[in-house]
């Protein structure tokens, strides 16, 4: 029977992405480079995804750089965040859509429990809408679980959290 057992999910703090972004646009319109240029950092919270326009892919890359040192700062990992290619928008302008990952999608979380399965433990792995709940009879088990999925370099942001 297994009594213990511990979640693994990936969660952001919108909140947090709402702050790197305000704290984005105060460092950009202050810095030098970007004086009399046209950029926006547009938030949208509900559908997850930031926008960003520049006006040159300079500009674009030094907005990328300054958004992601605000997020790591704030403790969002930037796997969470996926960058699409930047495209063409109004008078020059390069546009590029930024989504941002909450949770773990169904095909990753697949390849987690194959990993979790491979590893040949006493544990069982069990999908549960956006996260993954690991059980097991020994702490032991599920701390070697723990220790392997750090230890690997998995594309998704992993935390582990609710162990019993």
């Amino acid at each position: 029977m297994a009594d213990f057992s511990f979640d693994i999910t990936s969660k952001v703090d919108l909140q947090e992405i709402d702050n790197a972004v305000n704290q984005a646009k105060k460092e950009l319109a202050n810095r030098y480079d970007f004086k009399g240029a046209k950029f926006s950092i547009d938030y949208n919270r509900v559908e997850k995804k930031i926008t960003l326009v520049a006006g040159d892919d300079f500009k674009l890359r030094g907005i990328k750089d300054t958004m992601g040192m605000r997020l790591t700062k704030r403790g969002i990992s930037l796997k969470s965040i996926k960058y699409n290619e930047p495209e063409k928008a109004f008078e020059g302008n390069l546009r590029q859509l930024v989504e941002i990952t909450d949770g773990i999608p169904k095909e990753r979380a697949r390849e987690l429990v194959q990993i979790i399965k491979e590893l040949k433990l006493r544990v069982q792995a069990r999908i549960e809408e956006d996260k993954i709940r690991v059980s097991g009879a020994k702490k032991d088990d599920l701390q070697a679980v723990m220790a392997h999925l750090k230890s690997i370099d998995f594309p998704v942001f992993l935390q582990f959290g609710n162990y019993r």
